[in-house]
C-alpha cells in the first residue's frame, strides 16, 4: 500500500480503516476501470465484512480528494480510474467496448499548453468513440 496515498488521506482529514484500506489495495493492485460492484466484490476478498455502502462512500472520498475520477462509458455506470497521467481509449458505441492504448498525442499538447499558458496539466482523459472491429463486421 502507498504510505503517500495513506498520508493524503489523514492530511485530508480522513480515518485509515481496514475497509477503506481494502478499497485501496483493490484501486492499487486491479488497475482501472473497476466498476464499484466489482471494486466490492475483491475488497470482500481482502476485507470480508465490507459493505456496498462503504465502498461507494470510499469512492466518493477517493474522487473529492482527486485520487480517483469516475467515467461514465456506455450504460453500465462509472468505472474508476487514477486522476494522475493520461487515459486513452476507444469505445465501441455498439457493443461497449473499451480499448485502452497508450501511443497519445495529447501528452505533447499537454506540454505546448503548460508552455504556452502556464497551465500545469496533470492529467487527460482522451476517447475516441466508434466501432470496433466485430461490430463493423
Amino acid at each position: 500500500m502507498s504510505t503517500q496515498l495513506i498520508d493524503r488521506l489523514r492530511a485530508a482529514g480522513y480515518k485509515i480503516t481496514p475497509p477503506r484500506l481494502a478499497v485501496l489495495q483493490v484501486i492499487e493492485q486491479e488497475g482501472e476501470h473497476l466498476n464499484p460492484a466489482e471494486i466490492l466484490t475483491r475488497a470482500q476478498a481482502i476485507y470480508p465484512a465490507i459493505g456496498r455502502a462503504t465502498v461507494y462512500r470510499t469512492l466518493e472520498m477517493l474522487t473529492q480528494i482527486g485520487v480517483v475520477r469516475p467515467i461514465y462509458v456506455g450504460e453500465h455506470g462509472p468505472t474508476y480510474i487514477h486522476t494522475e497521467g493520461g487515459h486513452h481509449h476507444m469505445v465501441c458505441s455498439s457493443c461497449g467496448v473499451v480499448i485502452d492504448f497508450e501511443q497519445c498525442i495529447a501528452d505533447q499538447m499537454a506540454q505546448d499548453l503548460t508552455d504556452r499558458f502556464g497551465f500545469q496539466i496533470k492529467s487527460h482523459l482522451l476517447e475516441f468513440y466508434g466501432l470496433c472491429a466485430q461490430c463493423r463486421n
